[in-house]
This record gives C-alpha cells, sequence and structure tokens, in this order.
C-alpha cells in the first residue's frame, strides 16, 4: 500500500538516458534511421510519440508506403528503394501480402526491437530542449502519459524526424512553413496563393461486409456532404482507406497548432460521407456494409521544413542534377494539392512527373544552424515544389537511412581524431587540439541507462563536417555496401575479396530466344526492353498472328539521359505489313545503339494483331507499356502547361503480375550481359545493364565458383538477390499475388574448396543475405549453389561480397 500526506509539490519519475545518436519520431525515416546506425554499432535512443511505430504508414492511419516506384505508373524502372526500407517492404510482402495494417505495426516494432542497440521509447512527447551552448543540443525532454514517466535523452548527435520538426523548432534551427514565390529559385511551379501554399492531413475509414444488412445513423456532428463537398459523387461504395487520399483538409489552417480542429472537421466529412453512402439510396451494393474503422489522427503531409546548407528545388528533380554529396534518390512526382482539399473543386493533385529519378544532397539532411542537429523524414531542407516529391514515406525512410549512417561515420572518424589527438598533443580529451583542427566535438564519457556497456570517450564529427573534412565518400561508400542505391555511383570495396579472384558459372543465360507460349492481342503499344551493348543492334525475329490483314508500327527507341528508363529518343521506325494469320515477322534494324543501354523494341497499338508472349522471366528484361494510371496522374502521355517548368513525354510502364510477360522473341546475335563478372560490379539492380549473374535457363544445378591463388580467411559473406525492384510492395490495402518475389533465389549452399557446406539456407525471400560464420575458414575457393526458382525463371544473384 502507498500512503502519502499532503505534499507542497511533487516531481515526476525522471528516467535518463546517454546515447550517441538520439531520434525523435519514429515514424519510417526514423526507424530506418535508428536501424541503419544501431546495426553499425552506434548507441541509439529512438523516441516515439505514438504507441505503435511507423507514422502515417502505421494502423492508426493506414497510408501505403511509397516512393519512386509511384505504384508502377512512372517510368522509373528498378527503383524500389535499398537498404533498410526494402527489407522492411520485402518481410512485410512475405508475411503480409494481403496488406493488413496490424501485422504491419507487429513487424517494425519487431525489426527495432531485435537491435540490441535501440532503446525504444512509445508513447513519449519531446517538449523541451536543453542546449551545450547557441548552436549545439546537449539533451531533450519527453514525457510518457502512459507511465507517468519524464526521459531526459542525451546524446552528441540529434535527428528530428518528428513530421513537424518539435527538436528543431525549440532548439532554434532555421526553418520554413509555405510556399516561396517563384522568383526566389527560378521554380515555375511554385503555386500562387489562390491555390494555396501548404498541403493539407487526410483521414481514412474502412468498411467490412457483415453478410446481412446493417443500419446506420450519423452522429449529430456528420456533416451533409451533398451540400459543403464538391465532389461528393466521388464516395462509393467501393473505395475506402487510402483510396481516399483526396479527403484532405487544412491547407488554409496552421497544419501544427490547428491539428485537432483538422481532425474534426475532418470526422464531419467521414461520417457525414458514409451516411451518403449508406442512405441516399444510390448505393443498394451497401446493404450489408458497416464502418470497420476510421482514423483518429490525421496524416500529416505538410508543416515545418528546415533549413540546410543546400535546399532541394524543382529544377533538381526535373533536370536530374547531379550532386557530389549525393545519398539517397527520389522518384515520385511533384504532387502539389490544392489547400482547400476536400472542399475544393479542383482536382485533388496537381501531379506532374520527372523522366527519371534523382539524386539527393547531404547537405539537404542537417541544419544549417545548430551544428548536431540531422534533420529526416519530410523536414528536409526542400523548398514547398521539391518537398512536394520528397514527402513520400519510402523517399524519407532512404533519406533515414542516410542519416543513419551518417551518425556511423560521424563516430568512427571522431574517434579517429581522437587518436590523433592522443598522439599530438599526449591528452586524449584535449580540447584545444580540437578546436585547432576545427572538430566541434564533445568528450563527455557516455553511460547507457540501465544497460551493460558503457560508451567510451571519443569525439563525433558534426553533420556538416563529414562534408567539409571529406568523409562524404566514405559515406556514400558505406551506404551502398549496405543495399542503399544511390544513382549514378558503384560501391568500390577494397576490403572485398572477391574482386581479387576469379569467378565462373556453371552456366550464363544468353537471351537468344524466348519462346512463343501464347498470343494476346496489342490493346496497349508494348515495348520489350533489351539491354544491349554499343554498336549495331541484334536482328529480331517475333511471332504475330493477325485477325485481318493490317498494318504493324515498329519503332526502336532509347532514353535521352543514361539511366533513365523513358523511351523519349526514336532511333528508327517501320512499318510492316501483315496477311490475316499467323507470320513470322524479321526485323532489322540499320541504327545502332550510341551506347550500352537498355533500348526499346516499341510495338504500336494495333488490336487486329497478337503478339505471342513467353512465360518466361529473367532478371533484367521485361516489357514496358503506354498505360495509363489515373491514381498517380498517368494519362499515358504527360502534356503539362508551357510555364510550369515540368516535360513532356510517354508513360511506359510494366503490367503487375500475372499479367507483363515477355515478348517471344529470337535475337541474333544472342545477348550475353549475364556472365559471372556481373557480380563484381558494385551495382545490385539493373540500371544500364542486368548487373547480375543469371544462369541457363536449362541449367539444374546452377553454381557459382570463386577462386583465388592462394588460401583466403573468409568469416562474412554478402549475397544480393533479385526481389524485382520495380514492384512498389505498398504496405497495405492493395494486396499482391505473391508473398515471395519470381526471381528470388529461395535456397542455396556455400561450400569451401573441400567441398564441405559452411552454410546453407532455405527459404530465402530476402534481397541482401548477410552471412556471419561462426568461425572463420581458410580456402582458395567457394561454391555457391542456389537452386532455379521456377521452371520459368533461372536463378540469377545481383553481387556476392567477401570478408575476413
Amino acid at each position: 500500500m502507498i500512503k502519502r500526506e499532503h505534499e507542497a509539490k511533487r516531481t515526476l519519475k525522471t528516467e535518463t538516458y546517454h546515447a550517441e545518436l538520439a531520434i525523435i519520431g519514429g515514424g519510417l525515416s526514423g526507424v530506418c534511421t535508428a536501424i541503419t546506425a544501431a546495426r553499425k554499432g552506434v548507441k541509439v535512443v529512438l523516441v516515439q510519440d505514438r504507441p505503435v511505430l511507423g507514422g502515417n504508414s502505421s494502423s492508426e492511419v493506414r497510408l501505403w508506403i511509397l516512393g519512386a516506384t509511384s505504384h508502377m505508373g512512372n517510368n522509373n524502372r528498378w527503383s524500389r528503394e535499398g537498404g533498410v526500407i526494402d527489407e522492411i517492404l520485402v518481410e512485410n510482402t512475405y508475411k503480409n501480402k494481403e496488406g493488413n495494417p496490424l501485422i504491419f505495426d507487429s513487424i517494425l516494432l519487431d525489426k527495432v526491437t531485435a537491435e540490441p542497440n535501440i532503446k525504444l521509447l512509445l508513447n513519449t512527447a519531446v517538449y523541451e530542449v536543453q542546449k551545450t551552448d547557441e548552436d549545439t543540443i546537449g539533451s531533450v525532454k519527453g514525457f510518457c502519459s502512459q507511465n507517468s514517466t519524464e526521459y531526459v535523452v542525451h546524446a552528441p548527435l540529434f535527428c528530428d524526424a518528428s513530421g513537424d520538426g518539435i527538436v528543431g523548432f525549440l532548439s532554434g534551427a532555421a526553418f520554413r512553413m509555405g510556399a516561396e514565390r517563384q522568383e526566389e529559385f527560378g521554380e515555375k511551379f511554385a503555386p500562387t496563393e489562390e491555390y494555396g501554399e501548404l498541403l493539407g492531413h487526410s483521414m481514412y475509414f474502412y468498411t467490412k461486409d457483415t453478410g446481412r444488412p446493417v443500419k446506420y445513423t450519423a452522429p449529430s456532428f456528420a456533416m451533409d456532404v451533398t451540400k459543403e463537398v464538391p465532389k461528393f459523387k466521388k464516395f462509393n461504395a467501393k473505395e475506402h482507406g487510402c483510396q481516399l487520399w483526396w479527403l484532405e483538409h487544412g491547407g488554409r489552417m496552421d497544419t501544427i497548432h490547428d491539428t485537432e480542429q483538422i481532425k474534426w472537421d475532418l470526422w464531419k466529412v467521414i461520417y457525414g460521407a458514409w451516411d451518403y453512402v449508406k442512405n441516399s439510396g444510390n448505393f443498394p451494393e451497401a446493404e450489408n456494409l458497416t464502418l470497420e474503422w476510421v482514423g483518429t489522427i490525421p496524416g500529416k503531409r505538410e508543416s515545418r521544413r528546415f533549413e540546410g546548407d543546400y535546399m532541394l528545388r524543382q529544377q533538381d528533380i526535373v533536370e536530374q542534377r547531379p550532386h557530389e554529396d549525393a545519398v539517397a534518390y527520389g522518384g515520385w512526382s511533384i504532387d502539389l494539392h490544392p489547400a482547400d482539399g476536400v472542399f475544393s473543386e479542383k482536382p485533388g493533385c496537381n501531379q506532374w512527373h520527372a523522366k527519371g529519378v534523382y539524386q539527393i544532397p547531404y547537405r539537404c539532411l542537417y541544419s544549417r544552424n545548430i551544428k548536431n542537429l540531422f534533420i529526416g523524414g519530410r523536414l528536409i531542407s526542400a523548398t514547398h515544389v521539391a518537398f512536394a516529391s520528397t514527402r513520400v514515406m519510402a523517399t524519407a525512410a532512404h533519406i533515414g537511412q542516410a542519416i543513419g549512417m551518417a551518425a556511423y561515420i560521424a563516430k568512427e572518424k571522431g574517434a579517429s581524431l581522437a587518436e590523433l589527438v592522443e598522439t599530438d598533443s599526449g591528452q586524449i580529451g584535449s580540447q584545444s587540439a580540437v578546436r585547432d583542427t576545427q572538430y566541434a566535438i564533445r568528450n563527455t564519457q557516455y553511460a547507457i541507462h540501465n544497460t551493460q556497456y558503457t560508451i567510451p570517450t571519443t569525439y563525433y564529427l558534426t553533420p556538416r563536417e563529414i562534408l567539409t573534412d571529406g568523409f562524404i565518400t566514405d559515406l556514400q561508400q558505406e551506404l551502398l555496401k549496405s543495399g542503399q542505391h544511390i544513382p549514378g555511383l558503384e560501391l568500390r570495396d577494397e576490403a572485398d575479396l572477391v574482386q581479387y579472384a576469379e569467378v565462373h558459372a556453371s552456366s550464363s543465360f544468353e537471351l537468344d530466344k524466348f519462346n512463343a507460349d501464347f498470343p494476346l492481342p496489342i490493346e496497349t503499344a508494348v515495348a520489350q526492353m533489351l539491354p544491349l551493348k554499343e554498336g549495331k543492334v541484334p536482328n529480331i525475329t517475333v511471332e504475330v498472328d493477325a485477325a485481318e490483314d493490317a498494318e504493324l508500327q515498329v519503332e526502336l527507341r532509347i532514353s535521352d539521359k543514361t539511366g533513365n528508363y523513358t523511351p523519349d529518343v526514336t532511333l528508327e521506325t517501320k512499318s510492316i505489313a501483315l496477311q490475316k494469320g499467323k507470320a513470322t515477322i524479321a526485323i532489322s534494324f540499320s541504327a545502332t545503339m550510341p551506347e550500352r543501354a537498355y533500348a526499346f523494341v516499341v510495338f504500336h497499338k494495333n488490336p487486329a494483331v497478337s503478339l505471342y508472349r513467353t512465360h518466361t522471366r529473367v532478371t533484367g528484361v521485361l516489357t514496358v507499356f503506354n498505360l495509363v494510371n489515373k491514381a498517380v496522374s498517368n494519362y499515358g502521355k504527360q502534356t503539362p502547361p508551357e510555364d510550369i517548368g515540368m516535360e513532356a513525354f510517354e508513360f511506359w510502364c510494366p503490367q503487375r503480375r500475372p499479367e507483363g510477360h515477355n515478348l517471344a522473341l529470337r535475337l541474333d546475335p544472342a545477348l550475353q550481359p549475364f556472365g559471372a563478372e556481373q557480380v563484381k560490379t558494385g551495382v545490385y539492380r539493373p540500371t544500364t545493364q542486368p548487373n547480375a549473374w543469371v544462369a541457363s535457363l536449362e541449367d539444374q544445378a546452377p553454381q557459382l565458383k570463386i577462386s583465388w591463388n592462394e588460401n583466403k580467411q573468409i568469416q562474412k559473406i554478402d549475397l544480393f538477390f533479385d526481389t524485382d525492384y520495380d514492384h512498389p510492395m505498398e504496405s497495405v490495402l492493395m494486396g499482391h499475388p505473391e508473398d515471395a518475389m519470381p526471381f528470388c533465389v529461395r535456397n542455396y549452399t556455400i561450400s569451401d574448396d573441400k567441398g564441405n557446406i559452411v552454410f546453407e539456407r532455405k527459404g530465402n525471400y530476402q534481397s541482401l543475405n548477410q552471412i556471419v560464420l561462426e568461425q572463420p575458414i581458410l580456402t582458395s575457393a567457394l561454391t555457391i549453389k542456389v537452386e532455379r526458382p521456377s521452371v520459368h525463371v533461372p536463378a540469377s544473384l545481383f553481387s556476392v561480397r567477401c570478408y575476413s
């Protein structure tokens, strides 16, 4: 029993933690920051103000995770983000392909709590920042309403991934809110005041078929949407959840301090919309439907944006400008919404795509005036227009991984500096010596509360110093090693023993023929993407079946920019006269390839002609279609107004499986970019070539042998498999046809030079397999035996890396 008499004042229970990186915000950006840093040995405290992780992707909001893949509705091939976010999406697709948001919650919690270097504080809202000087944060305070406990978190490095930027705001970091005028950055797409300067919040609802009639009586606060919502006829009995992304409000309000009012306004719309669906008489199919769930917190799109040493802008996205300090990429459209949201008569979004993905520089990921503050998620340094692309969750998560790895670099290179200072001055904690080398460092000894480890005295670089002191290449290379794709960059890893080995395969796929398995009419223009080398184009033969005499229009196209997949340059056009019936058509192009790249062999729409297709699917080879995808403002061709700084081009997108078959064709000479040496490229997805070893489809026991001219000590082996980086893997609502991707090797063994199996895995479904042997082995060779995924898909492997 506890009994306390009157006291003048009482204080909260307080717990204090000392970390190396304090992350405020447990959305996808904060989660991926934390996991990336923790796996590199950085001690992390992750503070989240909600009961679950994931932010807008959690079961509290239920928005699907998207990024550069854009629902497969743009020209960004093989663009799903790599690293931890890829691991999470692949895991969710395997365990939760139906898209249950509650299961996704558990997957995120499982990933975070599995890391011993992460201390997770849920339901904890940060409300105070303590600074050690004008431009350095020393600690933050947060309060957990569930256990009535105050937490104090000290760290040399902080990351604000909180969405509204509470740490940046309280620490005095420079920020913006609203839209820049066109003149400031020369952005032609900058919105007018009439359109609005902020994107609003959204809330969703789920419905359920009970199998019997269900009545509905709306609450008294419900709105009559037929009178107040101009687009009320868009509500229907079939769409729910984030399919109603346009159910948005608050762009004319303060999207931070007015959030509770915005929530109530959205509730009024939601319950009124359901009243309309159930009781208007227009939807008899809704008779057995009931409301299963209604959101209780809004999904926020925009509030504060913080200023870094560079502000990303429209031109960076549209022109795909290169940056020497690139650490991530984006590829979602520039997607602005009218500030009046659901109450606007304008379309719900004003969405314009670039021709390919764009780099995101490191300079956008830290505060320009608070020395030890990283800024993540939708807070990064970008204009309102650029933010309209970078704000989506997979991009935010990818950015978070760069921040997490930057924290590791700050620790590792700071520790190296500490050794240098000790050597030069004889005083490991000499602040004057550190200042003389122009590093802003703290030399406090940190101990993590309630844990068994102590962080030794060390120095930490500030975020800016990683760039100014020449460590950006180290950061980029570490990111590439972890699976983070950075367009235009390749891993150059001197520690990787495979780079010094000979690699031989039991077979290598040669694309000389795809069998003609079945015909399909050319209802939509289709293009076979082929990885060609510079020079003459192979002769191509296809099988057709014409329902009547017809003309078949065929083109050879490429992209005007290396690494893009927008077929905007036509090298040659052919018109082929067909007679009714089945025929074999030979196509010989006189045009040559100006460089190694993917070419598009385009067959224009002609429903009277059927092209034969194949069941065979191969890593780095696919068909694309001149499709319409209204969900991402893809109407087959983008035709923007002349004065908004966007480009006109056609969309050529894959079809989702089980559709999207390759064309049945023959090539002479055969394409041979699938050799064993491809596992050494340092790129782990198709770019201008497949970048993968692919075994012959007929090879019943595919294997790769890696040999050295002397024994090597090996303890760590990394394998990169193909989990189809074209697949968006939306996390909720949509559902997917497979749990494991059809290209992914499920079963494999690794043997030494004596034939001893040193590792075996069954049931793999992940992209990156990092294998650490219990004891190092001494061997002059490794043999990796992989099992063919299916009779229609040959085995493939993007990379093998070995370390002592």
